[in-house]
């Protein structure tokens, strides 16, 4: 009969699988899981979060699963702070509205917030616990560098948009919301910051931000609202950092058609400088109320030849400018029109009215119709947008070159 002071004691057999079996399946952490009634809050609270958009019957959800708890594993070792860093997940298939509110179109989708902020690069890198980690740790690396002598801003590379604030003490309510907006920030500026007797040059009425533009003779450009408004601050900012009018390239093509907005597009040569100076111009003049329902975008005419293709256009007819609404491509009539007031707003407005998509299906509205002329039908639809090949595929991480295909 066993002794009664080993009464639960296993034989040693079980400890051996026990052990066994903690070796191969560590503990693992908890993941948030995400909904309509505590994302908000999550997120808001969370100086970074990674949150893992995916549905249970992708094949490649279920192989992210444990690496994505593993990499939780070893960053919070690291930050333990629960809002340091949140791993959280989304079952887009029970949470349909998060994932409509957050554009996901494939699984799985790795995406990063700064208190409670989507950025607007989502995470591409290797699925593995240390590729996963290292990008963490970058996302918390200080975003600012801090300069030592005034001289260090006078040999700026004035080739990048850089944000320079000048403050009295780095612990203060000022420098915290600076230092809030470059996390968001810094993949589009450079920032940089001066402390104390360093930067008292610079602050003779109070702490100061300045935004020096691309160019040795651009003039630099002073914020002038509450430095502890973080929501002013950041307009301000994200106003300067990122171009009214962007590039596409096919290095960015993916993370523009994942911002979900509709394209805008100026194709020119790449030496044709002042069709893009009158595009830049009236985007600037007619669209800015657009802002946020459509992105302005210029793509190199030789290197995007295959869209072109797609609304019957080669280099040679260049400049163009086109609507990609992902679903077709749109041709402006003429860029001769560019500078006629209202016309371009009223190409955008027709895209967002459904005008564009009707007539790229039937032809004019009859209220486009000169009296006595009928309404034809394409005999043929034209084609439809070859820039959605730039949208990601799903379970892919890849962007179509098109350029090899020609």
């Amino acid at each position: 009969m066993r002794p009664a002071i080993f009464p639960l004691l296993p034989d040693p057999g079980c400890l051996l699988l026990l052990l066994v079996s903690w070796l191969f399946n560590p503990t693992r952490s908890e993941i948030t899981s995400l909904d309509s009634g505590n994302i908000d809050d999550i997120l808001n609270n969370a100086d970074v979060a990674l949150v893992n958009f995916y549905a249970d019957w992708c094949r490649f959800s279920q192989m992210l699963h444990p690496i994505f708890e593993e990499a939780s594993n070893v960053i919070k070792e690291e930050y333990p702070d629960k809002n340091q860093v949140v791993f959280a997940r989304v079952d887009c298939d029970q949470h349909s509205d998060i994932a409509q509110r957050y554009r996901i179109s494939k699984y799985p989708t790795l995406k990063l917030f700064r208190n409670g902020m989507m950025m607007k690069r989502e995470y591409r890198g290797q699925r593995s616990v240390t590729a996963i980690a290292d990008y963490i740790r970058q996302q918390k690396s200080n975003p600012i560098r801090e300069v030592q002598d005034l001289e260090e801003i006078s040999s700026l590379d004035r080739s990048r948009r850089n944000i320079v604030g000048y403050f009295e003490q780095k612990d203060s309510d000022n420098y915290r919301t600076f230092e809030r907006v470059a996390n968001i920030l810094h993949d589009d500026c450079v920032f940089l910051s001066a402390f104390g007797a360093i930067s008292k040059a610079e602050r003779f009425s109070g702490d100061n931000v300045i935004y020096k533009p691309p160019g040795e003779n651009a003039p630099d450009m002073v914020y002038l609202g509450s430095l502890t408004n973080f929501d002013l601050i950041y307009a301000w900012t994200q106003d300067k950092c990122v171009p009214l009018v962007r590039e596409i390239t096919f290095e960015n093509g993916e993370e523009l058609t994942e911002e979900g907005l509709p394209f805008l597009i100026l194709f020119h040569m790449k030496d044709d400088l002042e069709s893009l100076e009158k595009f830049q111009q009236e985007v600037a003049r007619q669209l800015i109320s657009e802002k946020g329902t459509i992105n302005f975008l210029h793509a190199d005419c030789d290197k995007f030849r295959h869209p072109l293709l797609h609304i019957q256009k080669t280099p040679s007819d260049c400049p163009v400018i086109a609507i990609d609404s992902f679903r077709h491509m749109y041709v402006f009539p003429d860029f001769s029109d560019l500078s006629v007031p209202g016309k371009l707003k009223q190409f955008v407005l027709d895209l967002h009215s459904g005008k564009l998509h009707r007539e790229f299906h039937h032809g004019p509205d009859p209220t486009d119709v000169a009296p006595g002329q009928p309404i034809q039908d394409l005999a043929s639809s034209p084609p439809e947008s070859s820039f959605q090949k730039l949208a990601p595929s799903e379970h892919r991480y890849t962007l179509l070159r098109e350029k090899d295909e020609l």
